[in-house]
Parts: structure tokens; sequence; C-alpha cells
């Protein structure tokens, strides 16, 4: 072998190992690389995943704050409509006890009610009291209960009211006090929660 064979052999082999060490070197750069865009690829579906949970977790909390406030504003609408229409129905009552006063029926009920505090205060003295409304009545109802009626200084919108001063008892009949009572306690039961 020549020296300038030896030469090409040599020029060959060391280009042979230089391509070699070149491809081996692109390859493990490529292989970094791919593993740093791995890396990356997956840093970003991470971090991807983190925003778009947040960004869901964040509409929620807004959401349930919007409805939140619907919520209290529709309960605050119904609220507002009920106390409109307990006004209406409690004004209809009234005029339905106005009328029911100019009945027959009511100058019953006043001569039942004044016969049971009769019943009830026994030998006891008491004070009976009709409203100044039905002083028109008061001769009859005098004579039907055989009892002294006393009409009240002030309205309790019909009914009647008594006193037995001996064992500190005041027996309210009165229409205003139930109609008071009934008001205070009216409730509107119904939809779907009863809220």
């Amino acid at each position: 072998m020549t020296t300038e064979e030896k030469l090409k052999h040599f020029k060959a082999a060391a280009l042979e190992e230089a391509r070699q060490e070149s491809t081996a070197a692109i390859e493990e750069h490529r292989r970094a690389l791919e593993k740093l865009f791995q890396e990356h690829t997956v840093d970003k579906d991470r971090q991807a995943a983190l925003e778009v949970k947040t960004e869901t977790d964040r509409l929620k909390r807004e959401n349930n704050i919007t409805l939140s406030k619907e919520r209290l504003e529709i309960k605050r609408d119904i609220s507002r409509k009920q106390e409109e229409l307990k006004e209406t129905l409690f004004v209809e009552v009234q005029e339905k006890l106005a009328d029911y006063m100019a009945t027959t029926e009511y100058q019953q009920l006043l001569i039942s009610q004044i016969r049971e505090i009769v019943k009830f205060a026994g030998n006891e003295e008491v004070t009976i009291y009709i409203d100044p409304a039905d002083q028109s009545c008061l001769s009859s109802l005098t004579a039907a209960v055989n009892h002294p009626l006393t009409v009240s200084e002030y309205s309790f919108s019909g009914g009647t009211r008594a006193v037995i001063p001996g064992r500190h008892i005041l027996i309210d009949n009165s229409f205003a006090a139930k109609f008071d009572a009934a008001k205070k306690n009216f409730t509107f039961d119904g939809g779907v929660l009863h809220e």
C-alpha cells in the first residue's frame, strides 16, 4: 500500500468516523430537541388545562353569583306581589265584614257572643261592650239578652268585648282582634317549594 493509498484510506476512515460522530451528535441533538419539545408540549398542555380549569371555575362562580342575585330579586318580587295581594285580600275581607254587619246573622252572632260571656261570667260582675257602629242595635240586643250593654268609646270593627273585673279577665270577640290576628298569621302556601 502506497502512501497515497494509506492517505486515502486514512482520509476515508477519518471522514467516516467524523460522519458517524456527526450523525451521532445530530441524532443526540435531535433526541434532546424532541425531548425538550415533548416536555414543552406537556408543560403547555398542563398550563392550558390549568387555565381552562381556572377560567371554568371563575365562570361558575360568576354564574352562581348572578343566579343568587336573580334568585334574591325574584324572591323580593314574589314577596312584594304577595304583600300587594294580601293587602287587596284584606281590603275585600273588610268590605265583606262591613256587609255582614248589616245582616240579621250578625245580630244573631252578637246575641250568641253576649250570652256566652254572661254564661262564662256566672254571678260575677261583667261589663259587655258593643262597637259604636252597632249603637242602633243597642236596645234590641239588650232586650234579646236581658243584660245591660255598653257602647264602646272607640271602634273595634264589630263583635263584642267584655271585662270581668273580679277575675281580671278581658274577653275580646272583636272583629278587629280577629282581623289583625288573621292578617298577621296569613301566609301564601303553594308553588313548587312552598317558600
